[in-house]
């Protein structure tokens, strides 16, 4: 059985940080969201995984190559533009050719594992896909999916106005062969009115051709992280599962409550670190505040400032700010800092 994550898109809902980063290499507790794709898939025993970029390809070969290919064989699959998902799995055919599939969408998160999925669909031979559900408060985002009167699915609803159902379909879909001939003949499916191939059309055209489409809910927490509330609330669910957080580097006088993880290479003096919190190597931390859920990048300079539930990229300065910063997401090779002329404010630079 293969994989294909999605690593490409425009990233739009995180505007201006993806102009200049892939939106799938942002870390979530100083883990690129990416990686957590490709260890849940790597976990539940698949070794042939296929990325499929649009023109990040360098950025993502070199995080790739950085980690060893993570111990899973690459194959980096060409989308000409980001024109909808199921033209990710149209693009895919010459690498999947005939075998069972998974779909996985490279900026969402899944707290369970689907060893258990995968193994089961590979043994399937009645139905030809599943897809996985799960309850949110805002279904009018997602994919809705539409039960007849034996409780079996027979479409899908794409971002509707009214949904009749608060579940929505998780990005993370299992395909047989049989999926690519939606891409064929006279009645193919095409782009819509946004011009995009549209994942949703792809499931109705395998329903309304007689192939079975077996559901499942997932349990446990999923998160789509396209915006920046959802990186944050991601990365608190992230640290709240760790218990066994290491500190690296030599602490002076510091008071570290919680559970507290300090890569190598750190410099933290006079400081008050409170936990579940994560601080990259070669990073300082001198008289300041690290609140709970929030991660510091690698080689970051943290003075006289306090932040919580924030997510600090690789590169950035944070020096005497003088207010606490909360709920942000601070790009990488940032500086903030408080003017000490007047009018007085804050400035990145």
């Amino acid at each position: 059985m293969k994989a294909i994550i999605t690593a490409g898109g425009k990233g739009t809902r995180l505007r201006p940080l993806t102009f200049t980063n892939n939106k799938h290499l942002i870390p979530i507790a100083n883990k690129p969201i990416l990686e957590y794709a490709i260890d849940t898939i790597k976990n539940a025993g698949i070794e042939d995984i296929g990325i499929i970029y649009n023109d990040n390809l360098q950025e993502l070969k070199d995080f790739i190559e950085q980690n060893n290919n993570f111990g899973v064989n690459i194959t980096y699959i060409h989308q000409l533009s980001p024109i909808g998902l199921a033209d990710c799995v149209r693009v895919s055919k010459d690498f999947i050719k005939d075998s069972k599939f998974i779909m996985f969408l490279g900026d969402n998160m899944l707290a369970s594992d689907i060893k258990d999925l995968k193994e089961s669909f590979e043994k399937d031979t009645v139905n030809h896909s599943y897809l996985l559900l799960t309850k949110v408060d805002d279904p009018q985002r997602f994919g809705v999916p539409i039960f007849g009167k034996n409780k079996e699915l027979i479409g899908i609803e794409e971002k509707p106005k009214n949904p009749k159902t608060d579940l929505a379909v998780v990005g993370i879909y299992f395909y047989d062969h049989h999926v690519f001939e939606a891409f064929e003949g006279k009645d193919k499916i095409t782009p819509s009115k946004r011009g995009e191939l549209e994942i949703s059309d792809l499931h109705q055209y395998l329903i309304d051709h007689g192939y079975k489409i077996n559901t499942y809910n997932v349990t446990g927490w999923w998160k789509d992280t396209g915006k920046i509330n959802d990186l944050l609330l991601a990365q608190r669910l992230i640290l709240e599962k760790h218990h066994k957080f290491k500190i690296e580097s030599p602490i002076k006088d510091t008071v570290i409550e919680g559970d507290v993880e300090i890569k190598k290479g750190c410099r933290i003096e006079n400081s008050f670190i409170r936990g579940p919190a994560t601080i990259g190597a070669n990073s300082e931390i001198i008289s300041s505040y690290i609140g709970p859920f929030s991660s510091i990048g690698n080689e970051c300079v943290v003075t006289g400032s306090e932040i919580e539930n924030s997510i600090i990229l690789d590169y950035s300065s944070i020096i005497d700010v003088g207010y606490r910063i909360d709920s942000s997401l601070v790009g990488k090779n940032s500086r903030i800092t408080k003017k000490n002329r007047v009018p007085k404010s804050l400035s990145t630079k």
